[in-house]
């Protein structure tokens, strides 16, 4: 029986990708939820801008969870869009409200699944959300994606409490990643100064080489969840424990 149970949403690729690459425990059942397989890694084919997907993702966790008797179950929502880049009065209305969709309310409406099949395992149980800096910074063109962040953080500080007040072994974290080199980043850097006005700081980076490698982020970020040491309802920047 494998004694770890990995949740990863959107594995397909970026951090998510990485991630599912990274898991440290040989044993482990690793699933991505997302819209597209990843190779080698169970797919749990969903699109987390759909709220009748979320519903089915529930299904997975309370399926998949209840009586686990392994060491650690872990749901890593990684799943996020900046898309459509632009003014959110200027981009299409629909594809907006997708956007708010998936990057605010999915990690709310999934977390909270995940936090309510924790009772049903007496596994160790962890969720991490990945944050970003936009969550406190304002970003023209990027309103839905930093709102979404900001919005993720103040429900992990909040569920935090709520687990900690129960005495629950269910730990849920925000943790910002710092610029990575993903797809996301590249989309960036082709977008209109019109629509992101911003464009020409992360062409910046870029060219300086100052775009974190996945693959190495993604082990920062095992080895903090392996180190038991966080608190639930943590909002960290990886930047943040540099040195």
């Amino acid at each position: 029986m494998t004694s770890h149970l990995v949740f990863i949403s959107g594995a397909s690729s970026g951090i998510g990708a990485a991630l599912a690459r990274g898991v440290p425990w040989p044993d482990a059942r690793i699933v991505n939820i997302s819209r597209r397989a990843l190779d080698g890694f169970a797919h749990f084919r969903a699109d987390l801008s759909d709220p009748q997907a979320w519903v089915e993702v529930a299904e997975l966790f309370a399926r998949e969870m209840k009586g686990f008797a392994g060491e650690r179950v872990v749901f890593i929502h990684s799943a996020g869009t900046l898309e459509p880049i632009g003014f959110a009065a200027e981009v299409p209305a629909e594809a907006y409200a997708r956007q708010v969709l998936l990057n605010s309310a999915s990690p709310q409406v999934l977390g909270a699944a995940f936090v309510r099949s924790a009772g049903t395992t007496a596994s160790r149980c962890q969720m991490l959300i990945i944050g970003s800096g936009a969550a406190a910074n304002i970003y023209p063109g990027w309103s839905a994606y930093g709102a979404g962040k900001a919005a993720v953080n103040q429900w992990v500080r909040t569920v935090g409490s709520e687990t900690r007040s129960r005495g629950s072994d269910c730990c849920v974290v925000s943790i910002a990643p710092g610029i990575v080199a993903t797809p996301m980043q590249d989309r960036i850097r082709t977008t209109s100064q019109r629509a992101f006005p911003d464009r020409d700081d992360f062409v910046g980076y870029f060219e300086r080489g100052e775009l974190r490698d996945p693959d190495a982020v993604a082990a920062e970020l095992w080895r903090l969840l392996q180190d038991d040491e966080l608190d639930s309802g943590a909002v960290l920047d990886l930047r943040d424990r540099e040195g």
